[in-house]
């Protein structure tokens, strides 16, 4: 049965994609909300039914206690039938309808609705570029891609559970006061006009009051989460106190947000007590009047009281309904700043998978500032050609990350064309020009995985042999086996811990090197790939890497000279242009910034402060 209900709607089916998701609040839950059309009308069908159920119950309690003014015997023989019909259906069609109407909100909607947000949310965040990642904190994103699917699921759980069910209720209510009497609805009315005038008051005031305490909440996530990620540096610098004022500062910001938020519920309640109280005396009191008169029977003020006090039990509960519903979508509505924004960086509508030859780079009049004016790149025009090994220096900010990243599509390029065996890159799908290119940064995080989880990244189709071959080739088998974590697992099933922080510098560029070689891509970038290592290992893997460069166009960024002197050109760049190119002794020859990089380094590394 669990089972059955549970699978009523499929969170993982297929569905389809869209760049730019509705940036509004309804239209955002309709879209949603459209695999579960037919559950929702079942289950706000079923609610009101329940409803009636209730409201039917509290009127026959007032026929029962004006059967029992009769004799005993008479009252059996003339209604005992009914009694008992009664009975069966309170014990046992009653439940059934309630258990159908839970299984439906807990089993179908709760489960599943949140976990299809949380899933398309997570797929349509993924498809942003780096440079959407780039502007924010990992820890905020993460939080909202957390947050917003419970949220959804508990707003669409109150329309249901309490809004649907409260409405049904009230109208059923005010049908029995009315069959009873017809001036037993007055203090009805008049209670829930005042009733409406407060339910607006607090809606208009939570949902802002929310969406602001939500955002602080993230806040603080992507502060507290910066600091765990970055420990390393927290404690090296021993700034514990500066990142606990930090921290402060957004919690201290949480707290006040909080307490607004709170000040509406309680001026609320107290509000509620006397509208209750308004209403008991209201409908109980002249009940009771109408009995004195003679105008309504005991049943009638029995039926009366009970439903006014059911009435002044769910009001608070209805009002907390009312204000969780809109406080959710509150948390939704900030958690929509992340989940719904439009992809930033998108495939040509024609795009084509890149159809790699030769492997031969063009740059054509490129430039890039980043939307500014100043930095980036500046009327680059270069060829590689196929097999090409090409090094590339400059200082810090000359514009050598940037190309990179260009060439891999992170952004889109402002001016001119990147082309690749004579297809522009704008023109071809992201994943096949990635499928392509093989990157070793000097930034080497790993995945919090395992080791083979890590080198598999590179192709996961490999064979273990393959993977293995791969991890030697890069001088990383021997201490591979050595590893093990704290959960006891060995070797190439260790986990290497966030962003590999249980490896060191070398064996965590060794791993990455690893998944680089079981790529082996046509194109090859390294940026930097010998950085972490000491000069000993570095010089084996120099080898291996000249090995890897064999029949691939390449492109490697080095600050250490010597690793880049063997290659086929090196290019000098300054200022976000290309001021010199040739081999190694053609550059020396030429005395120029090449020259000065090579006199002034120590030991075989480049300063990049270095001045003219």
């Amino acid at each position: 049965m669990f089972r059955y209900f549970e699978n009523l709607v499929d969170p993982f089916a297929d569905y389809t994609e869209t760049d730019t998701p509705p940036t509004r609040l309804w239209p955002f839950m309709l879209d949603y909300s459209r695999p579960f059309m037919r559950v929702f009308f079942w289950t706000a069908l079923i609610s009101v039914i329940v409803a009636a159920v209730e409201v039917g119950l509290i009127y026959y309690m007032g026929r029962v206690v004006d059967l029992l003014s009769g004799p005993p015997a008479e009252v059996w023989q003339a209604h005992g039938t009914e009694l008992i019909l009664m009975a069966v259906f309170v014990l046992l069609l009653r439940p059934m309808l309630h258990v159908v109407d839970v299984l439906l909100l807990n089993n179908t909607i709760l489960p599943n609705f949140g976990t299809i947000i949380r899933w398309r949310a997570h797929k349509h965040v993924l498809r942003q570029s780096v440079g959407w990642f780039e502007n924010d904190f990992a820890g905020r994103i993460a939080n909202r891609i957390m947050q917003t699917p419970p949220a959804a699921g508990e707003a669409v759980f109150q329309v249901f559970d309490a809004i649907s069910f409260s409405l049904a209720y009230l109208i059923g209510a005010a049908i029995l006061l009315m069959a009873a009497d017809p001036r037993l609805l007055l203090p009805l009315l008049i209670w829930f006009a005042l009733y409406a005038l407060l339910v607006r008051w607090t809606v208009a005031r939570v949902g802002p009051a929310s969406k602001a305490a939500s955002d602080a909440r993230s806040a603080v996530t992507g502060r507290v989460v910066d600091s765990y990620t970055n420990i390393h540096s927290v404690k090296m610098f021993a700034h514990d106190e500066q990142e606990l004022d930090y921290a402060r500062e957004a919690i201290a910001e949480t707290r006040r947000t909080f307490q607004i938020e709170m000040r509406i519920f309680t001026i609320m309640d107290a509000v509620l007590v006397t509208l209750n109280g308004l209403l008991i005396v209201g409908v109980v009191g002249w009940a009771i009047a109408l009995w004195m008169q003679g105008s309504a029977s005991v049943g009638v003020v029995a039926a009366a009281t009970a439903l006014t006090l059911r009435l002044n039990a769910m009001t608070g509960w209805i009002m907390w309904a009312l204000t969780s519903f809109f406080r959710q979508l509150g948390v939704v509505a900030e958690g929509m700043e992340t989940i719904a924004q439009p992809i930033d960086l998108l495939d040509a509508l024609d795009a084509k998978p890149l159809e790699l030859n030769k492997g031969q780079i063009e740059i054509r009049d490129l430039s890039h500032h980043y939307g500014r004016k100043t930095g980036g790149l500046d009327h680059i025009n270069l060829t590689i050609h196929p097999g090409e090994k090409i090094g590339l220096i400059g200082r810090s900010g000359a514009g050598k990350s940037t190309l990179v990243k260009l060439l891999l599509r992170f952004y889109d390029v402002e001016q001119g064309a990147i082309l690749i065996d004579e297809q522009n890159i704008a023109k071809v799908t992201q994943d096949s020009l990635r499928s392509h290119i093989g990157m070793v940064q000097q930034d080497s995080a790993l995945l919090h995985r395992s080791v083979r989880d890590n080198i598999l990244y590179g192709r996961p189709d490999a064979t273990e042999e393959q993977m293995i071959a791969a991890a030697k080739q890069a001088e990383a088998h021997e201490f591979i086996l050595d590893l093990q974590d704290p959960q006891g697992r060995t070797g190439y099933d260790a986990h290497v811990g966030e962003r590999g922080v249980k490896l060191s510098g070398g064996q965590r560029q060794r791993v990455t090197l690893a998944r680089v070689i079981l790529k082996d891509a046509p194109v090859l970038l390294l940026d930097e790939a010998t950085s972490a290592l000491d000069s000993e290992v570095e010089a084996s893997i120099q080898e291996t890497l000249y090995g890897m460069m064999q029949g691939k166009t390449v492109i490697a960024i080095a600050h250490r000279l010597s690793t880049i002197a063997q290659m086929d050109r090196i290019l000098v760049m300054e200022g976000g242009r290309i001021v010199e190119q040739g081999g190694h002794s053609e550059l020396l020859a030429q005395g120029g910034l090449y020259a000065q990089f090579w006199a002034r380094q120590s030991g075989g590394f480049l300063n990049p402060e270095a001045a003219e």
